[in-house]
């Protein structure tokens, strides 16, 4: 069995339930699971620390989910646009929309960990106890972390 081999079996249920958490729909989070490893495989030779893998991969499936939702939100906000057309005022459309894109680029902004913490803890949804096993930390540490990442990205929104 070759390393990358090795890397696939120990990984790949927690490439595919952090998927699962981030994207809420099992068939996304296979293809996505498959992109992946196939960009992990492609980059193997880069990676430096064998025995934070894990985090490596969840960042590589971090990253090709952002890259799919991009690619969807262009497909899916011209349909978006008629619907909520009728159901919601436009002021407020454009209103939650500043918002989240504010948070959005507040939360870029934050340095590591802080960043992948939070984005963890709230759009992965993995618990305090998970994130710092895939840090190989403690779980104090976690909580610390999510918790200074929120006062962060508090601080930055204002």
């Amino acid at each position: 069995m070759t390393d990358f081999e090795k890397l696939f079996n120990d990984n790949r249920d927690l490439v595919f339930r952090y998927l699962i958490k981030l994207t809420r729909n099992a068939s996304l989070a296979e293809e996505l699971t498959q992109e992946t490893f196939f960009r992990a495989y492609m980059n193997y030779a880069g990676l430096r620390n064998k025995e934070k893998a894990s985090v490596w991969l969840c960042q590589i499936a971090k990253n090709a989910y952002y890259a799919w939702y991009n690619e969807y939100k262009k497909i899916d906000s011209l349909e978006d646009a008629e619907i909520n057309k009728y159901s919601e005022n436009t002021e407020d459309i454009f209103i939650r929309k500043e918002l989240t894109q504010n948070a959005l680029a507040c939360l870029h902004e934050l340095e590591e960990p802080y960043k992948e913490v939070f984005m963890l803890s709230v759009f992965g949804e993995f618990s305090l106890k998970d994130i710092s096993k895939l840090f190989g930390k403690s779980e104090s540490w976690a909580r610390v972390t999510f918790y200074r990442a929120k006062q962060k990205l508090s601080e930055r929104m204002r």
